[in-house]
């Protein structure tokens, strides 16, 4: 026996070089990917997992949407409506202030065209 197995009162311990990964089976991971799929409420995907012992299973986030082609143009249209709004609201502006001052020069406001 060496001063080292006397000092620990045995044999040393003898360590893998490199740790084996868990392997799992495919039946293994569908059955966890459809219980993650059946829960409803916030946390129960973690439940599950922890409940398995490890990340056999991550899943990241919502599931991602398709983009609806409409969208785009929902936004276009918007963009659009608002520039006119401001436009239209800008112009009664100016027409107000006409007004205010053609009062104060006191010459009448025509409201038709010659």
């Amino acid at each position: 026996m060496s001063t080292l197995e006397r000092a620990l009162g045995g044999a040393e311990i003898e360590v893998a070089a490199k740790a084996t990964r868990r392997r799992f089976t495919l039946d293994y991971k569908r059955k966890i990917v459809r219980e993650a799929d059946g829960c409803k409420t916030p946390g129960a995907v973690g439940a599950l997992l922890r409940r398995e012992a490890g990340p056999a299973v991550k899943r990241r986030g919502p599931v991602p949407r398709v983009p609806d082609p409409r969208d785009k143009r929902i936004a276009e249209l918007e963009r659009a409506n608002t520039f006119w709004r401001k436009r239209a609201e800008r112009a009664e502006a100016l027409i107000e202030v006409q007004k205010n001052i053609a009062a104060l020069l006191g010459t009448p406001a025509n409201s038709e065209c010659s």
